[in-house]
C-alpha cells in the first residue's frame, strides 16, 4: 500500500463569520486541513499548538492588530503568511509585503483565486509540497480583468453585481450559501441591503442563463437556507 500523507495543515485568523466560512470550505475542498480562530489571542495559541504550513492573516482583528501579529508568528516559526484584509490601499499592501508577507488579497475574493494564491505560495516555499489539482470542462469561462462571464461561449451582459454574485457560485461549486452569506461577500454594503436582493438577483441570472441555453438552470434553490451552483446531472 502507498503512504497515507497527511493534509496540508493551514491556519486561518479572521472574525468575520462568513469569510471565515466560506475560505474554510474552499480549502477543504481541495484538501488542506483548515483550522479556524476568531481573535489574535486564539490564534497565536493555536499556532504554536498545531505549527502549520501556512497562516492566513485579517489585519483588522478585534484584539490585535495584525501586522503586529505577524511579527510575533515569524519570531515563533518563520512560516508563510497570507495577509487577507478589507484595505486595499497601496501603502497597506506595501507594508504589509514590506515587513515580510508573503502574499496579500483584498476582500472581497473569490474563493478560487484564495486557494490558487495558497497554493503558489506553498509552492515557493517547498516546490513539493503541494499537488495541482485536476481541472475540469466547464460551461463558464470568467474574465477576470474585463470582469466578463462566458456561458457555453456566449459573453452575458451582468451588471456589477450579477457579475460578482455568479462568479462566487461558479468558483465554489456544490457551496451552499445563505443569502446573508451573499449579501457579506457579494455586496460592498451589505448592512443597507435586504436579502430579498439577493433573490431577485438570483432570478435574474437564471433568466440570462436559460437565453443562451433552454433549459440550463445550473443555480440550485436551497429552502430555507440559499443558493449553491451545481453543474451535476
Amino acid at each position: 500500500m502507498e503512504p497515507q500523507h497527511k493534509p496540508i495543515r493551514i491556519l486561518l485568523i479572521e472574525d468575520e463569520s462568513a469569510i471565515a466560512d466560506t475560505v474554510v470550505y474552499s480549502l477543504e475542498s481541495e484538501g488542506f486541513e483548515a483550522n479556524w480562530c476568531t481573535t489574535g489571542e486564539d490564534g497565536l495559541a493555536a499556532f504554536r499548538e498545531m505549527r502549520p504550513a501556512l497562516v492566513i492573516l485579517d489585519i483588522g482583528l478585534p484584539d490585535a492588530n495584525g501586522l503586529d501579529l505577524f511579527r510575533q508568528l515569524q519570531e515563533i516559526s518563520p512560516v508563510p503568511v497570507i495577509f487577507l484584509t478589507a484595505r486595499g490601499t497601496e501603502i497597506d499592501r506595501v507594508v504589509g509585503l514590506e515587513i515580510g508577507a508573503d502574499d496579500y488579497i483584498v476582500k472581497p475574493f473569490s474563493p478560487r483565486e484564495l486557494t490558487a494564491r495558497v497554493r503558489a505560495v506553498l509552492r515557493r516555499a517547498d516546490p513539493g509540497m503541494v499537488q495541482e489539482p485536476a481541472t475540469s470542462e466547464s460551461p463558464f469561462q470568467i474574465e477576470q480583468e474585463a470582469m466578463r462571464i462566458h456561458c457555453h461561449g456566449q459573453p452575458l451582459e451582468l451588471s456589477r453585481y450579477e457579475y460578482r454574485l455568479l462568479k462566487l457560485l461558479i468558483e465554489s461549486q456544490e457551496r451552499v450559501y445563505t443569502r446573508g452569506q451573499l449579501l457579506q461577500l457579494v455586496w460592498e454594503n451589505p448592512d443597507h441591503s435586504i436579502e430579498r436582493t439577493v433573490d431577485t438577483h438570483i432570478k435574474t441570472l437564471r433568466n440570462k442563463l436559460r437565453a443562451v441555453r433552454d433549459g440550463f438552470d445550473p443555480i440550485k434553490t436551497h429552502r430555507g437556507t440559499g443558493y449553491s451552483l451545481s453543474l451535476r446531472d
